[in-house]
């Protein structure tokens, strides 16, 4: 594995901390379900852990009334704490356990209490400042590749021992 070398404008995401950073973003990010905008905001946390694209936490209060329902389960994660899975609702859609928030996250992570991350591969789109998402590979993390990070990223085949 060799990082990418970041060009203008670009951040690698090899140069992110671990344990993870979080940084308050003012860019415009929405969330798109069922041809519906769930979520609109401009006040969402980026969370950066070194191999990852960004994970980004957006303010419960900003999605959209119905939007967001309980779902079963739960999962650790040793930097934040316990998480709580939601499923999204729009337009019609349910997308059952695609996304996620920290009821009682550790104090370090305490800024984002109550904000949602979802996973973008279950939605119809996400952006951010008008720029359409990418997933992160694999199925279990939740990062948002943009024109503006690089890696290479963990998620892909054969990545889960970096």
């Amino acid at each position: 594995m060799r990082p990418e070398r970041p060009g203008p404008g670009q951040e690698s995401v090899w140069d992110y901390p671990r344990p993870p950073g979080v940084e308050l973003s003012s860019k415009l990010v929405t969330v798109v379900l069922g041809g519906e905008q769930v979520c609109r905001t401009t006040r969402a946390w980026r969370v950066l852990e070194t191999s990852h694209p960004p994970v980004w936490y957006l303010p419960r209060e900003d999605w959209v009334d119905g939007a967001l329902a309980a779902a079963g389960g739960s999962s650790y994660c040793e930097w934040k704490g316990v998480a709580s899975y939601l499923d999204v609702l729009g337009g019609g859609v349910r997308a059952e356990r695609a996304a996620w928030t920290y009821p009682e996250p550790v104090p370090a992570y305490a800024g984002l209490k109550d904000a949602v991350a979802v996973y973008p591969a279950a939605m119809d789109a996400c952006t951010v400042d008008g720029e359409l998402v990418r997933p992160q590979d694999g199925g279990f993390y939740g990062g948002w590749v943009t024109d503006d990070v690089v890696g290479p990223f963990k998620g892909a085949p054969g990545t889960l021992g970096w």
